[in-house]
């Protein structure tokens, strides 16, 4: 049921995947050429800037491969920390585009820069936002489905950059109303936006090589999981961290004590069952059994 698990988050992971890959190839095909026969040095930059997410793309991909590898003698318990370093460096290049986004921004209010923008070039814009908002919210569906924080990094990083075309058209509208740095203004607050956003993940990702326990609901789920059991007279010890994907829990329970070791071993095994059955990410349970006696109730 795990194995089943990872490989439809996997398949869900790819697909949206391969789906950002041919958008932003064709994101790049159309801006580099409506860049070229308008003149428009900003748009044929920012064309090459779709052909490199798919860097990204690329990074969410190996990360998925190694990730899904099985467990072997060197890595007991598992490749999942692959995906978290992924996650790391699809956040890093946030931080890194948003930084750019406030440092050009700057630039250009101390040049005294005026953008100016062909009608074409703002329809490219516009067409490039839907493109990569339908792209984020796909991608952020399946980051939720399949728990994968490097596919969450992958969406804010289409997010972004449908941002920055955000900032595009603010600069084309606020020169219509005569206010010449609109574009501007609009790229320092979608700099900042991304920026965050990058951190936060970061700190996700911080989080979870620290061995941080998972989400409280998912907590509350499986002590709901284990207390429906009536054969567990009382549990401690329940412990929980995340790697990659994969949820990694174990507890104590305890059962009465006169029973043989099969019919304790078969209860461990319907609590397994249970956390495997009702629980929608992979996990990896290790349950130690104990007898109910007064001195190991802690």
């Amino acid at each position: 049921m795990r194995n089943g698990k990872q490989q439809i988050a996997c398949r869900q992971i790819k697909s949206v995947t391969y789906l950002a890959i041919a958008a932003n190839t064709l994101l790049f095909i159309i801006k580099l050429v409506v860049g070229f026969f308008t003149g428009s040095i900003a748009l044929i930059a920012d064309s090459f800037h779709s052909l490199s997410d798919m860097t990204t793309d690329l990074a969410v991909l190996l990360g998925v491969y190694i990730g899904s590898k099985e467990p072997d003698r060197c890595h007991p318990y598992g490749h999942g920390r692959a995906e978290t370093f992924s996650a790391a460096f699809i956040a890093l290049i946030l931080v890194f585009v948003g930084s750019g986004f406030l440092y050009y921004a700057a630039v250009d209010i101390a040049k005294g820069n005026v953008i100016t923008a062909h009608i074409s070039v703002l329809i490219v814009a516009i067409v490039s936002i839907i493109a990569k908002e339908l792209l984020y919210r796909a991608t952020k569906g399946a980051a939720i489905e399949s728990h994968s924080s490097a596919l969450y990094a992958n969406a804010w990083h289409h997010r972004s950059d449908a941002l920055s075309s955000v900032a595009v058209v603010a600069g084309f509208v606020s020169l219509r109303f005569g206010f010449k740095y609109g574009d501007q203004i609009a790229a320092v607050a979608v700099g900042l936006m991304v920026i965050l956003v990058g951190v936060k993940v970061v700190g996700d990702c911080l989080g979870e090589l620290a061995e941080r326990a998972v989400d409280a609901e998912t907590i509350e789920q499986i002590q709901h999981i284990i207390n429906s059991n009536s054969s567990i007279r009382h549990w401690h010890k329940l412990r929980t961290r995340m790697v990659g994907r994969e949820v990694f829990l174990d507890l104590h329970i305890l059962v009465d004590p006169d029973l043989n070791i099969s019919a304790a071993h078969e209860i461990a095994e319907s609590l397994e069952t249970s956390l495997h059955g009702q629980i929608v990410r992979p996990v990896n349970i290790t349950v130690h059994v104990e007898p109910d006696i007064a001195e190991l109730r802690k």
